[in-house]
């Protein structure tokens, strides 16, 4: 993907939140209070970090932003099951070179919600072809979570796209993330950006991607091997007796 035909290029506050708004304690609301942009410089951009450091709000925002359901889906997805999303999406401007054809929102947690979604669309709205046939053409409800998920980038991203996953590694094994990161690579190759909230030290891999940690500090680049998730991983792989003794070992 030529990145100065970006989808999405950067993001920034287009005004101030509220001074009792409890993002304001997020250190990478904080970050972007300061007056800085976050900037997508490659095709595919992660956000990781400790739980609680804003990843997902951060995404779930940039897809407001952009014009995405907050619970998941493409632009055309409207349904609300229940509404927990923060403002910060409506505080958010994003820049962009271009327009995509094709966009996907995917939270792990809503998932479950889009799918029963397409299934009611497919009810009650008479077309042809049905909404499913873009989704492998079975319902997304009678496979696991993980044959789920697979089918819909298989299926449903058609490139050109800008892709926006939550922690999509919650879905899935060890085997199907590299699955997943070979349809990545694929969708690339067609002309598509990724942004990636994701705990996955295997995704996190993927070549030549702009890593962001999120702490209660800010947001700063990181290098792969620089990243907790891939140290402490590597650590416990390359001798799990001994981390496991010092994790469970009685006082």
């Amino acid at each position: 993907m030529d990145m100065e035909k970006a989808y999405l290029d950067s993001v920034r506050l287009r005004r101030e939140l509220p001074e009792d708004s409890y993002l304001r304690r997020l250190g990478p609301v904080r970050y972007l209070m300061d007056g800085n942009a976050l900037a997508f410089d490659r095709p595919v951009t992660f956000l990781v970090g400790e739980n609680g450091t804003g990843k997902s709000t951060l995404l779930e925002a940039i897809a407001v932003a952009c014009g995405f359901n907050p619970e998941g889906g493409t632009r055309n997805f409207n349904f609300s099951t229940r509404a927990t999303h923060s403002v910060l999406g409506n505080y958010l401007t994003p820049t962009r070179r271009r327009y995509p054809r094709d966009g996907f929102f995917l939270r792990a947690e809503s998932f479950y919600n889009v799918a029963t979604n397409i299934d009611e669309m497919d009810e009650t709205i008479a077309a042809s072809p049905r909404l499913i046939s873009s989704y492998g053409g079975v319902s997304l409800h009678s496979q696991s979570h993980g044959e789920s998920f697979l089918a819909l980038v298989q299926n449903r991203f058609g490139g050109q796209g800008l892709y926006l996953l939550d922690e999509p590694e919650a879905a899935l094994s060890p085997s199907r993330l590299l699955t997943l990161m070979g349809e990545m690579d694929a969708l690339v190759k067609a002309d598509s950006q990724f942004v990636i909230a994701t705990h996955s030290p295997i995704l996190m891999a993927f070549p030549e991607a702009r890593i962001y940690e999120l702490s209660g500090e800010g947001i700063r680049p990181a290098a792969y091997r620089e990243t907790e998730h891939y140290q402490l991983t590597k650590r416990f792989l390359d001798d799990p007796e001994r981390m496991l003794r010092y994790l469970l070992e009685d006082e």
